[in-house]
C-alpha cells in the first residue's frame, strides 16, 4: 500500500507501473489461453495409433517424427555447441580488446540471428541439397539448423565469459596456470549457467523449426536409418498434416505432443543446469 501511495505521487512513474502490468497480463494470458486451446484441441484426439512404429494412411502416426526429432536436435548441437563455445572463448579470452575483427564477427552473428530462417532454409537447399548434392537429409538439415543456432550460442557463452570477474584470471595466473588450463579449470566452469541458458534458447528454436528443414531435410515420415535419409521433424509432421487439411484431428493431437516435448526438453535441460552449477 506504501509503494502504491509512493507511484500515486509520481503520475509518470504510475503511468509505467500500469503499462508494465499490463504488458505483462497480456503476456502470460496469452501463454495460458494458446496452451489451453491446443490441449482442450489435442487430447480428446491423442489415440495409440498415433503413436504406430510405422506412418501410413490410416494412422499417421507421429512416432517416427519424434524419434528424428530427437536425432536432429542431437546432431545438430553435436555440431554447434563446440563450434559456438570455441569461437565465443576467441572472442573474449583471445583476440584483442577492441579488434575490428572481433567487432565484424559480433555485427555478423548479431545480423545471423535475426534472419528469418526461410532464408536458412533457401541457403541450406542451394548448397547442401543441389550444390553438394546431399539431396533431402538429414544432414542437410543439421547443417543448415547448426549455422541457425550458432548465434545464439556465440552471444550467450560470450556474455557469460564477459561476466566472470578479471580476478578470476589474475588470481589463476598469479598461481602459476597456464591460458588453457585457466581457461578450462576456471573460467568455463563459472560460466556454465549461462552457457546452458544459450544451449536451451537453442533446443528450443530446434525442436520448434518448420520453415529451414522443408527445404532441407525433406517430409518423409519414416524414421530416419542414416544421414543420408529423408527425416520429418514433429514441426513439420505437424505443418504437413494441417496443409493436407484431411487430418485436422491428428495435427491438434501432434501439437499437444509437440507442446509436451518443448517443456520437456527446456525442464531437462534447466535441471541440467542446476545440477551443474551446484556443483
Amino acid at each position: 500500500m506504501t509503494k502504491l501511495k509512493t507511484y500515486l505521487k509520481h503520475p509518470f512513474s504510475f503511468l509505467m507501473l500500469i503499462l508494465l502490468v499490463t504488458a505483462a497480463v497480456i503476456t502470460v494470458a496469452s501463454i495460458i489461453f494458446i496452451i489451453v486451446y491446443i490441449l482442450e484441441k489435442g487430447i480428446p484426439n491423442i489415440t495409440g495409433e498415433l503413436f504406430s512404429l510405422h506412418f501410413n494412411s490410416k494412422n499417421q502416426s507421429m512416432l517416427p517424427s519424434i524419434i528424428n526429432t530427437v536425432s536432429i536436435t542431437f546432431l545438430t548441437l553435436l555440431f554447434a555447441v563446440p563450434i559456438g563455445i570455441f569461437s565465443a572463448i576467441y572472442l573474449v579470452e583471445y583476440a584483442k580488446k577492441g579488434s575490428k575483427l572481433v567487432k565484424v564477427i559480433r555485427i555478423t552473428t548479431e545480423t545471423l540471428a535475426g534472419i528469418p530462417s526461410i532464408v536458412f532454409g533457401l541457403f541450406g537447399f542451394l548448397a547442401f541439397v543441389i550444390t553438394l548434392g546431399w539431396n533431402y537429409s538429414m544432414i542437410s538439415g543439421v547443417l543448415t539448423l547448426t549455422m541457425m543456432v550458432l548465434p545464439t550460442i556465440i552471444r550467450t557463452t560470450e556474455e557469460a565469459l564477459l561476466a566472470v570477474p578479471d580476478s578470476y584470471r589474475e588470481g589463476s595466473f598469479g598461481l602459476g596456470a597456464g591460458k588453457l588450463r585457466t581457461i578450462f579449470k576456471i573460467i568455463l566452469p563459472s560460466a556454465v549457467p549461462g552457457i546452458l541458458s544459450g544451449v536451451i534458447l537453442a533446443i528450443g528454436r530446434i525442436v520448434g523449426e518448420t520453415a529451414a528443414l522443408i527445404y532441407t531435410a525433406g517430409t518423409v515420415a519414416d524414421t530416419a536409418t542414416s544421414l543420408m535419409d529423408s527425416a520429418r521433424t514433429l514441426s513439420v509432421h505437424l505443418y504437413c498434416l494441417l496443409n493436407e487439411g484431411l487430418f485436422t484431428e491428428q495435427a491438434y493431437a501432434t501439437a499437444v505432443i509437440l507442446l509436451l516435448l518443448v517443456v520437456g526438453i527446456n525442464a531437462l535441460s534447466n535441471f541440467v543446469a542446476k545440477k551443474i552449477a551446484k556443483a
